[in-house]
């Protein structure tokens, strides 16, 4: 026995473009466009005063400038088809797709990065440090920067999204995150380079502009691992250890007919940015036991928007 008591893909269409995704798409926008003319600087800049740290940087940042323009491209693609019924839990997930394809950009950086600076601690060159490290130091300026336009729009979003901390539950944009750790890396590497040169500049030690290429290259490809994994598993609703499996499991532990009806399957999966379905059957001796029972018991929980119910009646076991 199953109906339904939500409107799931009325909520997706409502809900795969928040007011907290419109703040995240201009922020982001105006981030790439930032990261766009910085990238030019810094490429141009360090193949011009030969800076492996800083052409690193540069080059680092290049595909940081795509992955972002990837994260504005989710961001407009989820409002663009936000009421398109054929997509029937919202579109939401592009933008997490978008998260675990930025990730992958990364990792091709970090290779980048390594094969780059080993080829200059084979053969060094000579480094105008002095013209290097003013165009280190900008391009350290502009990521904090552009870390602030972010973390602004992060905060606006969960400003929207505040019902769901109260049943403490913190849950994040990866598409924003995403873009967030781009610009953090991009700040990593930039002081990182700074370090490099100043060290090269004061000491003479010119190995430590491609061994911080090196060192760069693994933080970069750490990060990107941890976004991987995150944004891989909502991809791959990968969410039955989620807390609100638990919650599930309790509401249904502590119905009115306690130990008369049993939880026989469930399923749980991310459809929105902290919103979840379910699908659940259950095994009952009360007669009287609904559907619309269990949706009831389960609205304390707002994060579960919808919630598919399947009841088997046992009267003899």
């Amino acid at each position: 026995m199953s109906d339904a008591n939500h409107d799931l893909t009325r909520w997706a269409h409502n809900h795969s473009y928040s007011a907290g995704n419109a703040a995240a798409e201009r922020g982001t926008r105006l981030v790439m466009w930032i990261t766009i003319a910085t990238m030019l600087l810094e490429i141009v800049a360090g193949w011009w005063f030969n800076s492996m740290a800083v052409l690193a940087d540069g080059w680092h940042m290049s595909s940081h400038a795509l992955a972002i323009g990837l994260s504005a491209f989710a961001y407009g693609a989820a409002r663009k088809y936000a009421s398109d019924p054929s997509f029937a839990f919202g579109t939401w997930k592009v933008e997490v797709l978008a998260s675990y394809t930025s990730a992958i950009f990364l990792l091709g950086v970090a290779a980048a990065m390594i094969f780059g600076s080993f080829e200059r601690l084979l053969s060094p060159q000579e480094i105008h440090y002095p013209e290097a490290m003013a165009v280190a130091i900008f391009g350290l300026i502009i990521n904090l920067i552009c870390a602030l336009i972010l973390g602004q729009a992060h905060d606006h979003g969960h400003d929207h999204g505040h019902h769901h901390h109260e049943h403490g539950h913190h849950h994040h944009d990866l598409n924003l995150k995403a873009a967030y750790i781009h610009v953090v890396t991009d700040a990593a590497t930039s002081v990182l380079a700074i370090a490099a040169l100043a060290g090269g500049w004061l000491y003479g030690w010119a190995w430590l502009d491609p061994a911080t290429g090196i060192v760069g290259a693994v933080l970069v490809a750490l990060w990107a691992k941890n976004l991987i994994v995150q944004s891989g598993r909502v991809l791959l609703d990968r969410e039955m250890d989620h807390p609100v499996v638990a919650e599930i499991r309790d509401v249904i532990a502590q119905l009115p007919a306690d130990g008369q009806t049993e939880l026989t399957d469930l399923h749980v999966w991310r459809v929105g940015t902290g919103a979840y379905a379910c699908a659940l059957s259950l095994l009952t001796h009360d007669a009287t036991l609904t559907p619309l029972d269990i949706r009831d018991a389960l609205a304390v929980h707002e994060e579960i928007v919808h919630a598919t119910v399947e009841i088997h009646r046992c009267d003899i076991c």
